[in-house]
C-alpha cells in the first residue's frame, strides 16, 4: 500500500530532546519492521506517526493528508551514556503542531510501548500432547 503525504513550508523549528528509554524504543521497532516506513497510530489523538530512516513526521488522522511536525536530526552519536537524552529538532509546517507538541510527545510514546507490548505478548495457544496406542 502506497500512501503519500504532502509538507508545506516550514512555519518555525526548535531542539528539543527525547528521554534515552523513548529513543531506544523508537529505533528498536523501525529496525523490527518490514519495508521502508513504520506506521504508529496514536489513537487518543487521532493522530499517525510515521518513522522513516530520516525523520518521524505525524499527520492528523482525520484531516488531509498534511505534515504538521517532523521531529529529525536526531543526536544520539553526541552522548556520552547511553541513558542520555537524545537532542533532535522539531520543524513546524502548522501552527496546529505547536499547539499539540507536548501531548503528542507523551501520547506518541504511548502508542510506541503498546506496540512493543504487542510485539512480546506471550501466545494463547496451547501443546495438547498426543497420545500413543500401545504403550
Amino acid at each position: 500500500m502506497h500512501m503519500s503525504f504532502e509538507r508545506g513550508s516550514e512555519i518555525g523549528r526548535e531542539l528539543r530532546t527525547l528521554p534515552a528509554e523513548h529513543y531506544r524504543i523508537i529505533h528498536l521497532l523501525f529496525t523490527r519492521k518490514s519495508g521502508d516506513s513504520l506506521f504508529v497510530p496514536i489513537r487518543a489523538m487521532q493522530y499517525l506517526g510515521i518513522i522513516d530512516r530520516d525523520e518521524i513526521v505525524f499527520v492528523d488522522g482525520q484531516g488531509p493528508r498534511l505534515i504538521e511536525l517532523s521531529w529529525r536530526d536526531f543526536q544520539s552519536g553526541e552522548r556520552k551514556d547511553l541513558r542520555a537524552p537524545v537532542t533532535y529538532t522539531c520543524v513546524y509546517y502548522d501552527e496546529k503542531g505547536s499547539v499539540i507538541m507536548n501531548r503528542l510527545q507523551s501520547e506518541f510514546f504511548k502508542a510506541l510501548e503498546l506496540m512493543e507490548d504487542r510485539q512480546h505478548k506471550p501466545s494463547d495457544a496451547t501443546i495438547t500432547p498426543f497420545e500413543r496406542h500401545g504403550e
